[in-house]
């Protein structure tokens, strides 16, 4: 099965993520920021990354710009629960960036595992 990095900030909410993708067979990697991420990625590489769009140390957004750069061959899901006040949608700028796949919170287990898979697939 492939390997999956979640990217978020919220260990609560990172933890029932990585419940929800090992129950579907996926080996999980954890990491609460990107600066974090990227190192496990060139330690341990996964196939997917999930990673949050608004996190301290580096958001999602420059991420996603480093993770094209480095690992261009890796599947991005962006994940995303904040409304801009000046109407820009950050998932859609994730998605110019080069997420392959985006889930707006809150998001079911099923809707992650489902954009997972498709990420996969593209």
């Amino acid at each position: 099965m492939p390997r999956v990095l979640v990217i978020d900030d919220s260990p609560g909410l990172r933890e029932l993520m990585s419940i929800g993708l090992r129950a579907k067979g996926y080996e999980v990697e954890q990491a609460p920021d990107g600066r974090r991420a990227l190192r496990v990625q060139r330690e341990r590489p996964c196939e997917v990354i999930v990673t949050d769009l608004f996190m301290p140390e580096m958001d999602g957004i420059e991420t996603i710009q480093l993770v094209r750069e480095q690992f261009p061959a890796t599947a991005i899901v962006a994940i995303s629960g904040v409304e801009s006040k000046t109407g820009a949608d950050f998932l859609e700028v994730a998605t110019k960036l080069g997420a392959d796949r985006v889930l707006r919170k809150p998001f079911t287990i099923p809707e992650l595992v489902d954009a997972v898979e498709s990420a996969l697939r593209s």
